[in-house]
């Protein structure tokens, strides 16, 4: 049974201890030994599942308790795992870091609990020895229901390291499944949101997760994490999988007809999005579509509505204002009252002007990039009807950028956000639906019903 497959979850004490490189090194790793491996990310993180699908050839899912609720993290891994031989999922921050002021809400820790997963941790060892033990037995003992099956230390220095915290971790009762040393190799780049994504260094980031690979399977013990991950009994609740088709999930479309085409944004200047969504949007009816804004001077043949997730616009604003021809259509589409629905990246690119370079002019807005970080996750409530929403429609939604968009909310605002302090944003004119949310529809799939229904009518 897929609520069955054996898994791991790979933690730390906090961020930069190496979680990504172990998590993908032993996805990697994992694949190599032939088996099916199924990648998942706790949290919103649109990059790392990049990194998680070159190791295993499959689709990086993210499972996040905050944006889509507890109740569909067993359903969602279970449509990701369908078929696999076992499944990674690497964490988030701190193992019991969570949503701000919820708790345990969203945190690695709630994760695994909610998949009953046993939970790797990656301790960065490289400015400690015998202190490793009390660090291992804190995190092991704060919640007796989270069970700590192993620890990898990263970053040790020498084989008289190794050993020092061989023997301070042999109180701690918690086995020793792993040791890398530092490795240069292994590094990715970063810059002002996160990695590098994928699809903006192929190349490279092949090699890197092959290095990981190598180093993991180097340094790891593969078939006592492989027995740690068999050891997890079903998911509780005997989760049945997620399906966009399904009843329960999507009701029987309202509308029959043909199908409409729907062009998503892709290539490397919009990296960000969820398969969910494409899944929901192929399920309500609709011919799915990429484009790379970057190369493609006109949209696919036919598009009716127009989807234009996250990224990184403001690293390629030069060569999208460049293509002028792709600009004009986008805004000719838009004002022509066709359904678009932007997400952060998406709504820089519909604004008048990125960085003072122009950019399609859809909205009356300028954007810039700017030295203060937004992040964090938001309560949202929909102000007026829009092409994905009717209005008073909540979702939960996650902002993370580093532009300014002025003005912050059109005449018709996309969002109320009621925290951290109540202000509307975004833009709702026409068919266009532009915010700086990152949403997943697999908590609201009838948000994507909708706007195939507006594709198809308008």
């Amino acid at each position: 049974m897929t609520s069955s497959v054996p898994r791991l979850v790979i933690a730390a004490p906090s961020s930069g201890s190496g979680k990504t490189t172990v998590a993908t090194g032993l996805m990697a790793a994992f694949a190599a030994r032939g088996l099916a491996v199924s990648p998942h990310k706790v949290g919103p993180d649109y990059i790392d599942p990049g990194y998680h699908a070159l190791a295993t050839g499959r689709v990086g899912r993210n499972l996040d308790a905050y944006l889509c609720g507890p109740e569909l993290i067993g359903p969602l891994f279970a449509h990701g795992a369908r078929g696999c031989d076992i499944a990674v999922v690497e964490g988030v921050m701190g193992l019991y870091d969570g949503a701000a002021g919820e708790g345990e809400l969203a945190s690695t820790a709630h994760v695994a609990k909610l998949l009953r997963a046993p939970v790797v941790l990656v301790v960065d060892a490289s400015s400690q020895s015998r202190s490793v033990a009390a660090l291992v037995h804190g995190f092991a003992s704060w919640d007796p229901e989270v069970r700590v099956g192993g620890v990898i230390l990263n970053k040790v220095a020498s084989d008289r390291h190794e050993l020092l915290l061989r023997e301070a971790l042999e109180s701690a009762g918690v086995p020793v499944l792993g040791v890398l040393r530092r490795a240069a190799q292994v590094d990715t780049p970063s810059r002002h949101l996160g990695l590098v994504p994928v699809a903006e260094r192929r190349g490279a980031a092949l090699d890197a997760v092959a290095a990981m690979g190598a180093q993991v399977a180097q340094g790891c013990d593969l078939d006592a994490l492989e027995a740690l991950a068999r050891a997890a009994g079903p998911v509780p609740g005997g989760s049945a999988p997620w399906t966009p088709a399904s009843p329960t999930h999507h009701p029987t479309r309202l509308v029959e007809g043909p199908s409409p085409v729907v062009a998503v944004a892709g290539g490397p200047a919009f990296t960000f999005s969820y398969a969910e969504h494409t899944e929901l949007l192929t399920a309500a009816g609709a011919d799915v579509v990429p484009f790379d804004p970057l190369r493609d001077e006109q949209l696919p043949e036919g598009t009716a509505g127009l989807v234009i997730g996250g990224g990184f616009p403001e690293v390629y604003a030069s060569e999208l204002s460049a293509n002028e021809p792709l600009r004009k259509a986008v805004g000719e589409l838009a004002l022509g009252g066709a359904p678009v629905a932007a997400e952060c990246a998406g709504l820089l690119y519909l604004c008048r002007e990125l960085d003072g370079l122009p950019m399609c002019g859809v909205l009356d807005a300028s954007a810039r990039m700017s030295e203060r970080l937004t992040l964090g996750y938001r309560d949202a409530v929909a102000v007026g009807d829009s092409s994905l929403a009717v209005a008073g429609t909540r979702m939960r939604g996650h902002e993370f950028h580093r532009t300014v968009v002025e003005p912050g909310a059109g005449a018709a605002p996309a969002w109320g956000v009621r925290a951290p302090a109540r202000r509307v944003e975004g833009f709702v004119q026409q068919g266009v639906h532009a915010s700086y949310l990152h949403t997943h529809w697999a908590s609201q799939p009838g948000v994507a019903r909708r706007f195939v229904e507006r594709c198809r009518t308008s």
